[in-house]
């Protein structure tokens, strides 16, 4: 990787194919005031380099393996406040958005519009602004907004400390508390512990149960 040139925007991608981030990486690079630092296949990864890199911003896929793209956005959030992060998603649900804000992202693509306004979107969040893909109805921000204010009830996953919905992301996506406990560095009865209390918030009895819980508050996807 050559030399960041000064006044160049710094990007870093986070997808987990391979043909989307050097399809993103060569849009990217096709301006003369953008570069690609660097990019990353799973959520754990992309946070654990952009802690180091600490670029302007990340394009991050919204369903990740091992990390969410959800919850990578809130740790890289915490990790380096001066990034900005933009979310691609299929899904244009209020939830998805709301959760997406909600965890520090100031912008929001879908990705069937992405080529379109990727770059825009970059420019727009590297400024200080917020960019939302144009079919999404501006609605959607303001009833978040609204809700934030007039103190309306909180989402059920607030129920939820962050670890444990990082143990939760991790079972839907079929992990046994083994491969849990590799992933984070716990151990396996840890796991089942965490597994267990998640389900006694939720009211959930079964891991199917706690699929379809997942899949609906945008937790994951079919994607």
């Amino acid at each position: 990787m050559s030399k960041i040139e000064s006044g160049k925007i710094t990007v870093f991608i986070a997808d987990d194919h391979a043909v989307l981030r050097e399809g993103l990486r060569l849009l990217m690079e096709s301006k003369e005031n953008i570069e690609v630092m660097g990019d990353a296949e799973n959520g754990r990864e992309a946070v654990r380099k952009i802690k180091t890199l600490k670029p302007h911003v990340v394009i991050m896929d919204i369903a990740m393996p091992e990390l969410d793209g959800i919850e990578a956005t809130r740790q890289i959030c915490e990790a380096s406040p001066s990034t900005r992060v933009i979310i691609l998603s299929m899904h244009s649900s209020p939830e998805y958005v709301h959760r997406s804000i909600e965890a520090g992202a100031t912008g929001y693509i879908l990705k069937e519009s992405a080529a379109a306004e990727i770059i825009n979107a970059v420019i727009t969040v590297n400024s200080g602004k917020r960019y939302l893909s144009k079919k999404i109805s501006e609605q959607v921000i303001d009833e978040y907004f609204k809700q934030r204010k007039t103190g309306e009830k909180e989402s059920i996953l607030n129920q939820l400390s962050p670890r444990e919905m990082e143990i939760l992301k991790l079972v839907v996506e079929g992990k046994s508390s083994s491969e849990i406990a590799n992933i984070i560095f716990i151990s396996p009865k840890t796991v089942e512990t965490y597994r267990s209390r998640i389900m006694q918030k939720l009211g959930i009895s079964d891991i199917t149960g706690l699929v379809k819980f997942a899949i609906r508050h945008g937790i994951t996807s079919l994607e």
